[in-house]
């Protein structure tokens, strides 16, 4: 068997103690020290930025097709269904290449890879003549968000250091909700064949910055290019002094040098972290993430929320895009745990509570409607209390999703992943996760039309405990812990870092 990288077992065996942070290591953690690694880090994390946009570009352009004039691009429930849910099948084919290309062209050119598809999608959906070019062009940009799910989480948590990568972690759900937050703010101005045209810019510009960033050093190291990732690490570190931490690396990529077969998969130590991050990428799209942003508009039109759905929707995208932000800064404080344990809880409530609305509340409401209920008047208008609730319980939704079962299953997938298996691994759980979308997002209108718009709510409000419960059952506390020391855990077949 492997022994673990660091530490001796025995009878009050630590698997990794936690030692104190040399003021250099403390140094090296701040911004200045870590400027390369954070522009490189941007560089790739605009890949996420269109996958965010590109995801909720339904979400005004659904509404306005279902109004259109022209015969060729009028979408009823179904066509608008297919609309809604073939970009989770084209992210499912991207998180499958990625399988191959995670690990055949390195983590940055299978970024730089994506372009193709997208730029080629958004031009099908911004000059379209028919449904197919819709189609075709949604599921070219969904094959391009794909690969950049698996591809960029990766990339970023091999270069970055222990000491930042919290908080790196999270920039690739930071800046695909800012990119949805975009989209929203975008349709509030720009007609849905311009939103395709905008959604070209922060792709090339992604192309052309990535073009002067370094490859990922374990990745070169795992490819027989030692100079070339010694080099990769000095220009990341901004120092020349960066041999331990080389060494360390390079001893366990050495020790990794094969692929894992299919007998090691079997294996407890192969296969637990694997089966950890998949059924933390399943469960996190079994809360209802997918459908509820990709018709976020249809359901506030549903519910008949007091102002246009447009702002509403464009308000949640503020709120996500804040809660992103408090989860980038609190993750490497408080912990990866305790804040899943508080993004379940909050999702809970949110989802019950919409699923108890519609269940219970009023049969027919129309915006500034009165239907014997508590009512300010401002001027001439009515306003109805009780049509602030959809929006409130999802602003709460959307902020306990962004806050950690968001952002922290990418930065979970990338930090515990063995190294032989990472570029693999990666591709399978974006590909689970993107299938579990495609099947709520083609389905979540037909099941309100059967059943209900509580249903789906009172779903996922269920699934949301289960979370909990996987939390404190399977994911270990990765806080403040090299990759190295991560992978060495799962040797000791431990289910927790503490003795």
């Amino acid at each position: 068997m492997q022994e673990p990288l660091l530490g001796a077992e025995g009878l009050d065996y630590d698997t990794f103690p936690e030692a104190p942070a040399s003021p250099r290591e403390r140094t090296r953690a701040g911004a200045l020290q870590n400027r390369r690694v954070f522009l490189a880090t941007f560089a790739a994390v605009l890949g996420n930025f269109s996958f965010g946009y590109a995801l909720v570009y339904t979400s005004p352009v659904i509404p306005a097709l279902k109004l259109s004039s022209d015969p060729a691009l009028h979408l009823n429930k179904i066509q608008a269904s297919w609309f809604g849910s073939v970009f989770t099948l084209g992210a499912a084919a991207g998180g499958l290449s990625a399988m191959v290309l995670n690990d055949l062209l390195g983590r940055k050119l299978s970024i730089m890879f994506s372009a193709v598809p997208s730029v080629i999608g958004y031009a099908l959906m911004a000059g379209a003549r028919g449904l197919w070019m819709l189609l075709l062009g949604r599921t070219l940009t969904g094959f391009a968000g794909g690969l950049t799910a698996a591809c960029i989480p990766v990339y970023v948590s091999e270069i970055a250091p222990p000491g930042v990568r919290g908080a790196l972690g999270a920039t690739p759900q930071l800046m695909a909700v800012f990119g949805s937050l975009s989209l929203y703010a975008l349709g509030l101005l720009l007609p849905w064949r311009w939103l395709a045209v905008a959604g070209e810019g922060p792709v090339l510009i992604m192309i052309l910055l990535l073009s002067f960033m370094p490859n990922s050093p374990r990745f070169l190291l795992s490819k027989g290019r030692d100079e070339e990732a010694l080099q990769a690490l000095t220009w990341l570190r901004a120092d020349s002094e960066v041999h331990w931490e080389f060494e360390q690396i390079q001893d366990n990529v050495r020790r990794q040098s094969s692929r894992v077969s299919w007998a090691e998969a079997q294996d407890p130590r192969v296969y637990r972290p694997i089966l950890i991050a998949v059924l933390m990428r399943f469960l996190q799209q079994l809360t209802g993430i997918t459908p509820i942003l990709v018709y976020l508009q249809t359901i506030f039109d549903s519910t008949s929320v007091v102002l246009p759905s447009q702002q509403d929707a464009a308000i949640v995208g503020a709120v996500r895009l804040v809660s992103v932000l408090i989860a980038a800064l609190t993750m490497d404080l408080a912990g990866r745990k305790v804040l899943l344990y508080v993004s379940a809880s909050i999702m809970f409530v949110a989802n019950l509570t919409l699923g108890l609305y519609v269940q219970f509340g009023p049969r027919s409401l129309t915006p500034n409607g009165t239907v014997g209920l508590e009512i300010m008047t401002l001027g001439d208008t009515a306003f109805n209390y009780l049509t602030l609730i959809p929006l409130l319980a999802t602003m709460l939704f959307i902020m306990g999703y962004a806050m950690g079962w968001g952002p922290i299953t990418w930065l979970l997938m990338s930090e515990v992943l063995p190294l032989r298996a990472r570029g693999v691994a990666s591709g399978l759980c974006v590909l689970v996760s993107w299938l579990t979308a495609f099947v709520l997002t083609k389905y979540f209108l037909l099941a309100v039309n059967a059943f209900g718009l509580q249903v789906p709510f009172f779903f996922f409000s269920a699934i949301c405990l289960l979370s909990l419960l996987f939390t404190g059952c399977c994911v270990p506390e990765t806080k403040g812990r090299s990759l190295e020391q991560i992978e060495a855990f799962f040797h000791t077949r431990r289910m927790s870092f503490r003795p």
